[in-house]
């Protein structure tokens, strides 16, 4: 029996990066993401090579953040490794952002993978290459673990994925090729090919939680348990498999609970508990919302499921809404508050006055949006433009009462039947405005115009239009 080889550093590396770029249609180009620590500097060095055997355009992209002392010199540090392999550098400054919503680790990763994908763009490079390897998946999945995560989280890092959020870059893929190989084959790697490297000071502090594992807890475990980061890479695997069927299961459900962009909630209640938290958690991916948990998920259901008919719930979500209308929840967008909006639905205090004087569009911020005067077409009913020029005109939001009249054959209704039967939602009737002279509605957002006052005759007829921005 022929005894197996174990493959190389450079040899899974080699096939790694001939996967990924075989995915290019394209001149091959990649990017290394260069920090200038061992690892890093490893893959910079490994790709090189494989760039020069193998005709690939090479760049190595450095994002100096400016919170070490020694940032200054890791840049120079780069630079020079990159000038002696002949390698196209280019570095970026950034500034850290909201350090205490987040924490300075946190922060630090979202601005760095921006300016990695924005530097990628400049330089028209599709694929993006990073040193993590097979000690920092076992150090995710051993995070994601004691965060109480389930099989997405225990995933751990694919081999290669495209992130736009991350990276605000569609078109660009993130590869690992290191992913196999533990922090001992790198560490043996530098030193044979005699590869300098820094060293970053705040991967010593064990504050971090990544640090604290990684100086604690896994020399504990690399004692106890030989070998266990292969054994973690390969947990991580299996809940890839499971998250994939899962993803699967929450598809097929999600197209049967799904109704113009809703969930339909007798659909909805067909599922198991279980079922209906991962078709959730889909339909909260497929919008890029941040993922809620298990408890927040249980809450939402048993206040929008429970509600009495009639009722409009509302579930708050960091990013959004979740509301219940006709037997659908919806997502809806955090809209921030209009100076024209009463605290009270029904409060009497009145809107904003004003003329009009031939415009064909006014904004009302206060309201949320522009009102049009459109010139009618032939045969079309409109306001007549010299009666309309007379008028001191009220615009505001539904104080209660207010009734139109679409069209001579229609009666008069009061708006909220109207809303009614537009199937217009609560929330969206409280942001839109009406507009009046004197006591006669003239235009409602959302419903359209009065038919009282139009005429079907004369030179000047105009219609009244509402658009939010």
């Amino acid at each position: 029996m022929k005894k197996q080889q174990i493959p190389t550093l450079t040899s899974t590396f080699e096939q790694a990066v001939a996967t990924a770029l075989a995915q290019q249609d394209a001149t091959p180009r990649m990017a290394v993401a260069l920090s200038g620590g061992l690892d890093s500097s490893a893959l910079l060095h490994l790709a090189h090579a494989y760039a020069q055997a193998h005709g690939v355009a090479l760049y190595a992209f450095h994002i100096h953040h400016g919170i070490s002392a020694n940032a200054d010199a890791w840049l120079a540090h780069c630079e020079q490794a990159c000038a002696a392999l002949g390698v196209t550098f280019e570095a970026r400054r950034v500034q850290l952002a909201d350090q205490q919503k987040s924490g300075t680790e946190a922060a630090a990763r979202k601005v760095r993978y921006a300016a990695l994908g924005a530097l990628c763009a400049a330089h028209n490079v599709p694929l993006l290459l990073t040193a993590h390897h097979l000690d920092d998946q076992a150090e995710t999945v051993l995070l994601q673990l004691l965060r109480g995560s389930g099989p997405a989280g225990l995933s751990g890092m694919d081999a290669a994925n495209a992130a736009p959020e991350l990276l605000a870059n569609p078109g660009l893929v993130m590869a690992r090729p290191l992913l196999p190989a533990s922090r001992k084959q790198l560490s043996a790697y530098v030193a044979e090919h005699g590869i300098t490297y820094i060293n970053d000071e705040s991967n010593d502090d064990p504050r971090f939680a990544r640090n604290a594992l990684r100086h604690k807890v896994m020399p504990a475990l690399a004692e106890a348990f030989p070998g266990f980061q292969e054994r973690f890479a390969r947990s991580a695997q299996h809940a890839q498999s499971a998250q994939r069927l899962l993803t699967e299961l929450a598809q097929q459900d999600l197209a049967l609970c799904l109704v113009d962009d809703c969930i339909d909630i007798a659909q909805l209640r067909l599922l198991s508990l279980d079922r209906s938290y991962n078709m959730l958690r889909h339909w909260f991916g497929t919008r890029n919302l941040r993922m809620p948990s298990a408890a927040w998920l249980s809450e939402m259901l048993a206040q929008l499921l429970e509600a009495r008919d009639g009722a409009q719930p509302l579930v708050t979500h960091p990013d959004c809404h979740v509301r219940r209308h006709r037997d659908r929840l919806h997502i809806t967008p955090k809209l921030a508050d209009l100076e024209g909006t009463r605290e009270d639905e029904f409060d009497k205090t009145p809107g904003t006055t004003f003329r009009w004087n031939g415009e064909t569009e006014l904004a009302f911020p206060a309201y949320g949006g522009v009102l049009h005067f459109d010139a009618a077409g032939e045969g079309e009913a409109g306001l007549d433009g010299d009666w309309l020029r007379g008028q001191q005109l009220l615009i505001e939001f539904r104080k209660g009462g207010e009734r139109l009249k679409p069209a001579h054959n229609r009666p008069t209704r009061g708006l909220k039947y109207h809303y009614q039967a537009l199937d217009i939602p609560a929330w969206e009737r409280s942001r839109l405005p009406v507009l009046s002279a004197g006591k006669q509605v003239l235009f409602a957002a959302g419903v359209g115009m009065d038919c009282n006052q139009l005429v079907g005759e004369g030179a000047s007829r105009w219609r009244l239009r509402w658009q939010a921005v």
